[in-house]
């Protein structure tokens, strides 16, 4: 146990994002705009909204782009600043100025376990946050947060989970797990028995997916090391997550409120839609045109 704050979020961003080929040939999927604002920047508003201010992205090759997104454009903010386009300029600024961002390099693509080891020297002797960008967590208070009220009372992992169809479940990580009794707080809790990844339908311990929000202690670190690495040599974070299970207690929390795949085309189309509609500036406009297609 230990009492240590969560003060860190792990992005891990170095995968290849095939599933958005051509567009991912030359641009981060995490860079993909979700109506204004790349898909990442959805994340590090959240983790900064959960009061999480250092962001350690894990990048890879080809993902420059990340790392200016976070960083002043001097050229750009001076020619904002000239022409007197203030309201441009704080927009140019807002996600430089967001948190204090660090990277650390993944020279290969080899697991979401892998990834998150690869912060193990940035992250140090403390619990930390995971965040997987492309799921899009729409929610009055921020996923993250809600899980951080867990981990504050019952200090141990905490992994965010969603009920889905049964038919759907082998596309995800599933638990097993009973409800634990007395919880009193936003969303259900669970005291996870077992973990499997991408299991079939007629053999899932539940319908409870696993979703792209972790809140781990930094024990995770040695049994990702411990870990065989599986299909295509990558090491699993669900894995490293299960041997940790023999011993201490793991929690799943099905989180309050809307989340979407954004690293699918579906997933990222619904999720276009729903928060143009939902923004003062493009909503109205936006509903009136919708409504005139012949859908």
């Amino acid at each position: 146990m230990s009492d240590k704050k969560v003060r860190k979020a792990v992005f891990p961003a170095a995968g290849l994002g095939t599933r958005f080929l051509p567009a991912t040939k030359a641009m981060p999927k995490e860079m993909l705009p979700l109506v204004d604002k790349p898909l990442i920047q959805y994340g590090v508003e959240e983790a900064i909204q959960s009061d999480i201010h250092k962001i350690i992205i894990v990048t890879g090759r080809g993902k420059a782009s990340m790392e200016d997104h976070f960083d002043h454009s001097f050229e750009l903010e001076h020619t904002l600043e000239k022409r007197g386009k203030k309201e441009l300029l704080a927009t140019a600024r807002h996600a430089s100025n967001l948190a204090d961002v660090n990277y650390v390099r993944q020279k290969q693509a080899l697991g979401l376990g892998h990834a998150v080891l690869c912060a193990r020297e940035m992250v140090g002797d403390e619990p930390f946050a995971v965040v997987l960008s492309d799921d899009i967590i729409d929610a009055e208070v921020p996923a993250l947060k809600q899980m951080l009220a867990v981990y504050v009372k019952y200090k141990s992992p905490v992994i965010a989970l969603m009920e889905v169809p049964r038919e759907n479940i082998s596309a995800y990580g599933a638990v097993a797990g009973d409800v634990v009794a007395g919880y009193k707080g936003p969303g259900s809790l669970y005291k996870i028995s077992d973990m499997v990844e991408k299991p079939k339908a007629d053999v899932a311990p539940s319908n409870l997916a696993i979703i792209g929000r972790y809140i781990l202690t930094p024990d995770i670190f040695h049994a990702i090391e411990t870990i065989t690495p599986g299909s295509g040599g990558e090491l699993q974070l669900t894995d490293a997550i299960k041997l940790l299970l023999k011993n201490r207690p793991i929690y799943g929390f099905v989180f309050e409120g809307t989340r979407y795949d954004a690293g699918d085309k579906q997933g990222f189309l619904r999720a276009t839609v729903d928060f143009a509609l939902k923004r003062a500036d493009l909503g109205p406009d936006f509903r009136a045109f919708l409504k005139t297609r012949k859908l």
